[in-house]
């Protein structure tokens, strides 16, 4: 059996290839693809090729062990529907549609516990964008807001806009998105975020920064190591900074000088491939992965998908998924 398969082949290089199928084995299936989807953040410092060229891919996930040599294929948000069964594979699962943690393929056997039987009521479209609402869940767990807190997200893709949106659900005295794009800007007002701020208009900075006095908590999520920077600058004594961006090679010196120091600022990453140690008692992976579906089945994200392409123009939806192009927020592949 073939597939047709996109590999990473050098920086901002992009080509489909054949590649053989087995028949999927006990606990795997073959999927059928019908969209995956190009994470704006991950993705996109991959494709720029500014990824630590040690680091692995995902241990996490099994279709994507190895590292960053190329030709790699890489990807992890994939739906489609169960096409054949491995031995001792539950026969209900035939002929469902399911998400997939894979990178992106026409056709893909898949381990069982990495495919996801989409619930009722949510849109195969909208259930693309499972792993960034987990990691917005994550992201808010790790933050942990209180009721009257005041809080910053930095960035407004796809994940900061997620983010921001949970928030707007917490009794909070302020919640403020910091993004420098206006039209993503005008997007986080849709999505119920009360206030948003360019951060290179210096008077709107100073402003908020004077009328916010000090944040209590504040997310990174722009992939810009200056808005750690600026979150730095804005949170109070005490106030905590929750880091979700990969930086990937673009690293850069951060001021952790007089403000960082004496006003005992904590830092602190997060990555949806755990939990906090600290919540090990309660969560699990499992009951991260339920509130997920739930959120995503409440803030119905369809709508988010900007354009589509079949995977033989792949570099062309690379190129559109990095360009930051006013609306374009997703950019998925159709088969």
């Amino acid at each position: 059996m073939r597939a047709n398969a996109l590999f990473h082949v050098a920086k901002r290089r992009v080509e489909v290839r054949g590649i053989d199928l087995p028949a999927p084995a006990a606990g795997e299936v073959l999927v059928r693809s019908r969209w995956s989807a190009i994470s704006p953040g991950t993705e996109a410092l991959v494709f720029a090729g500014d990824f630590p060229a040690d680091a692995a891919l995902d241990p996490r996930i099994a279709s994507l062990g190895g590292s960053f040599d190329y030709p790699f294929r890489y990807g992890y948000a994939l739906v489609g529907e169960v096409a054949a069964l491995g031995p001792g594979v539950d026969e209900a699962l035939a002929g469902r549609t399911v998400f997939a943690f894979h990178p992106h393929q026409d056709l893909a056997i898949v381990p069982v516990d990495d495919c996801l039987p989409i619930p009722e009521g949510i849109a195969p479209e909208a259930a693309l964008f499972l792993p960034q609402v987990e990691t917005a869940c994550n992201l808010v767990l790790d933050g942990g807001p209180l009721v009257g807190e005041r809080v910053l997200v930095f960035g407004q893709g796809v994940v900061g806009l997620l983010t921001a949106a949970l928030l707007a659900r917490f009794p909070l005295e302020r919640l403020v998105a910091i993004e420098p794009l206006d039209w993503r800007r005008e997007l986080s007002a849709r999505w119920g975020v009360p206030e948003a701020v360019d951060p290179h208009d210096a008077g709107a900075w100073r402003a908020l920064l004077d009328g916010m006095r000090g944040a209590d908590l504040a997310f990174e999520l722009s992939g810009d190591m200056g808005a750690l920077d600026r979150a730095i600058e804005a949170v109070g004594f005490g106030g905590r900074i929750v880091v979700g961006s990969w930086y990937g090679a673009r690293s850069r010196p951060v001021d952790l000088g007089g403000r960082f120091h004496r006003n005992r600022l904590r830092i602190v990453s997060s990555q949806v491939s755990t939990l906090d140690p600290a919540l090990g008692g309660r969560w699990d992976r499992a009951r991260r992965l339920a509130l997920a579906w739930r959120m995503l089945g409440q803030l119905r994200l369809e709508g988010l998908v900007s354009a589509s392409y079949p995977l033989e123009r792949c570099a062309e939806a690379f190129e559109a998924a990095c360009s930051r192009r006013a609306g374009l927020m997703q950019v998925v592949f159709e088969y």
